[in-house]
């Protein structure tokens, strides 16, 4: 990390996926919340969109904007558990900046994927007679948060975990490419990100509770 932008290299017959999401304290993390679960949330909620799209990620752009609340300690557990997650998850930190402000703590990361050229999964793809399916439990993230608050009992913390640590669904890529028309990650709501689904292809969708 000496120079002020990175070259990457291109690869014949894979599309290039790019994609950005921010973290502020208080909006959405605790105030107060352990500094390497910050970074490691950061960088989840990024790679869940890459998930979505079908990609594989392989690299970030930080941008880490610090209060004065974060002394040394503070920034070296946020550096340690990004550190930590970047690694698990087999990404590169290409870049980034670092700034002061008198605000709250907001991190932002750029993250970067490769796909089969033309295999990108779009929000836009949905014809009349798909099946909408989503994975794993609806909910979790909610609850989660209400937990962390001390709004419900939550006594071995798996639904607090759930909100501090969300699962990028990395294993899901190849079942998206081979069966999915559309997708998108369930970060604003079941309802809402079906209903951005249905805005991009252009089309009503029913959702049955039910089932």
């Amino acid at each position: 990390l000496l120079d002020d932008a990175a070259v990457v290299a291109g690869r014949p017959g894979f599309d290039l996926v790019v994609t950005k999401d921010a973290v502020v304290e208080g909006i959405h993390v605790p105030i107060g919340e352990r500094p390497d679960l910050i970074a490691r949330k950061l960088v989840r909620v990024n790679l869940s969109d890459l998930a979505a799209k079908a990609a594989a990620p392989f690299g970030c752009f930080l941008a880490v904007a610090w209060p004065t609340s974060f002394a040394g300690a503070e920034r070296e557990a946020f550096a340690a558990g990004l550190g930590e997650d970047l690694k698990a998850f087999g990404v590169a930190l290409l870049g980034g900046d670092t700034v002061s402000t008198p605000g709250p703590f907001t991190a932002s990361l750029t993250a970067l994927g490769w796909v089969a050229q033309g295999a990108m999964v779009r929000r836009a793809g949905a014809s009349v007679g798909d099946i909408l399916a989503v994975s794993g439990t609806v909910g979790d993230g909610a609850l989660g948060l209400m937990a962390a608050r001390g709004e419900i009992d939550d006594p071995d913390g798996w639904l607090a975990g759930r909100y501090r640590l969300p699962t990028p669904r990395l294993d899901l890529r190849a079942s998206l490419r081979r069966s999915a028309t559309a997708a998108a990650d369930v970060s604003d709501g079941l309802v809402a990100d079906a209903g951005h689904i249905a805005a991009a292809s252009g089309r009503r969708l029913r959702i049955a509770l039910e089932a």
